[in-house]
């Protein structure tokens, strides 16, 4: 159905069973970072494209749950915005998941509006994902990094770049997000149908800046498992 997402649940690499979410809320956890620094070099980071300090740390944007997408495809209108890497959390009813998505966001809106900007963009999601008890003792040994492809190649598909890398220790914990949320449902879940993405890392190297695809990975070393997405942006022409 159209409010629906279906995740592959991966168990050591094998597709163990298949998830389907109704998608009722959607929350954007932002200024996550666990360190005090690392938020103050990405309040900077941003702040250098215009985008105004948060009020307090950490937030929590409410934002569509239709947004949250596995298209191979998003379209945005102009050339403004960029996607981010970051765990995914949600939950059917049943259980608690972490999954993998990218909080593609308008970054020239976000210079008026953080709030608004989270919501005028599609949120890209991996098809797979892991049951949050099976990774819950090892969490912060969970590596995400993103890849973008930028300019033009020889054979004109452009080049893949790496853009961001980080490891979930970098992430405030987890049950102070899921405590935090307005979608929690307590005892360290989340209401049915909710999906939060939870946080981001630096910019590599280049600063946060608009690609032709983005992709992203999640490997969790312990089960030698890995999460993989993508997808490709399509700029729609601004027009006034």
């Amino acid at each position: 159905m159209a409010d629906e997402l279906e995740f592959d649940v991966e168990d050591r690499g094998l597709t163990r069973g298949r998830v389907t979410l109704a998608r009722r809320h959607g929350v954007i956890a932002g200024w996550t970072g666990r360190d005090p620094k690392a938020i103050e070099h990405h309040i900077e980071e941003l702040a250098a494209i215009g985008v105004p300090r948060p009020s307090s740390v950490p937030l929590y944007y409410r934002v569509s749950a239709q947004l949250f997408t596995q298209a191979p495809a998003i379209q945005v209108v102009g050339d403004g915005s960029s996607g981010e890497v970051e765990p995914l959390l949600f939950d059917d009813g049943e259980a608690l998941y972490l999954g993998l998505g990218s909080d593609h966001t308008d970054r020239a809106l976000e210079t008026h509006s953080v709030a608004l900007s989270k919501q005028i963009c599609a949120k890209p999601v991996a098809r797979g994902a892991w049951r949050f008890e099976e990774v819950a003792g090892h969490l912060e040994q969970i590596e995400l990094r993103s890849f973008i492809r930028e300019g033009e190649g020889a054979t004109g598909d452009g080049e893949w770049v790496a853009y961001q890398a980080g490891t979930i220790a970098g992430i405030r914990p987890f049950e102070e997000l899921l405590a935090g949320t307005p979608v929690a449902a307590g005892k360290g879940r989340l209401a049915a149908g909710a999906m939060m993405l939870c946080g981001t890392f630096p910019v590599l190297a280049g600063g946060v800046r608009p690609a032709r695809a983005f992709r992203m990975e999640m490997h969790d070393p312990v089960l030698d498992r890995s999460l993989e997405g993508r997808y490709d942006i399509e700029v729609l022409p601004a027009v006034s």
